[in-house]
């Protein structure tokens, strides 16, 4: 086990997933999938596949599931469209998870500690564009805080082809959205001064890849399923053989943390004074 490290600077960027971060939508998906699953005979869909899918890009996920399932003669575009009919109706009920309005709300005037610098925030979520608007639309007060520049959704441009959780790509293209929107005379930000929030080991991957320190918050029957195994998910060796390993963290190496939900956060430890 690493030595846990002391020494971070201040954060100063809080980079956020979305599904089942912000708002209750992996619930839905998981709804959603079991709905269309039983039109199959088949499902239903628990965590061991669902924590395999969460983060990713629809189509590979979708891939994923129809092998998990032994499906793989149904063509992906069918599925995906029988599945986008559900979720149309279905993603409009989502809600925001505990302790989020109040985190947003703090994020707004929050500065460092040490210089009183302004802490800014972008959304990196592997939703597309469309998925986006249908889980938000009702929720335009708690998204408000995420500047349109600072929307890194799962089918921008900026984020080369093949290249979704849990490869980094999605974080660092969030963290240049926000430094190339800076106000004249601040400084530019570096990776480790970024703080990820995630709830799927995918992103949390992407967050270690990409340099920065991680916030995992589950659902609590992902946690189940790595109970005891915290401290590799923390480290970003989640996700086993697929990613080279070195480019990810050690185990106990200080740069994630583990919340049951995001009520009453410790922004004291990330060097950060939240607003009112």
């Amino acid at each position: 086990m690493a030595t846990p490290r002391t020494d971070f600077p201040p954060i100063k960027a809080c980079l956020f997933d979305m599904d089942g971060l912000l708002i209750n939508t992996e619930d839905i998906y998981t709804l959603c999938h079991n709905i269309l699953l039983s039109r199959y005979s088949s499902g239903p869909m628990t965590w061991d596949i669902k924590s395999q899918l969460q983060g990713r890009p629809a189509a590979q996920s979708i891939a994923l599931l129809l092998s998990h399932f032994k499906l793989t003669h149904i063509p992906i575009p069918e599925y995906t469209s029988a599945l986008h009919a559900i979720q149309e109706s279905e993603f409009r009920k989502a809600a925001p998870l505990p302790g989020v309005p109040a985190l947003l709300h703090q994020l707004k005037s929050a500065t460092t500690v040490t210089k009183g610098e302004k802490v800014h925030v972008a959304l990196a979520t592997s939703s597309n564009a469309g998925h986006f608007e249908i889980k938000t639309d009702h929720l335009g007060e708690l998204f408000s805080i995420f500047e349109p520049e600072r929307r890194v959704l799962g089918d921008d441009v900026r984020i080369p082809k093949g290249r979704g959780k849990p490869s980094p790509d999605i974080y660092l293209v969030a963290l240049k959205a926000i430094n190339d929107s800076l106000e004249e005379g601040e400084e530019e930000i570096r990776p480790e001064e970024c703080l990820v929030f995630e709830d799927g080991i995918p992103g949390v991957v992407a967050g270690r890849r990409a340099g920065m320190r991680v916030v995992w918050c589950p659902h609590e029957g992902l946690a189940g399923l790595w109970k005891g195994k915290e401290g590799e998910v923390l480290a970003g060796r989640g996700e086993g053989s697929e990613v080279d390993p070195e480019q990810l963290g050690e185990v106990g190496d200080g740069w994630g943390e583990q919340r049951v939900t995001l009520e009453d956060f410790p922004w004291g430890k990330y060097g950060v004074v939240p607003g009112a």
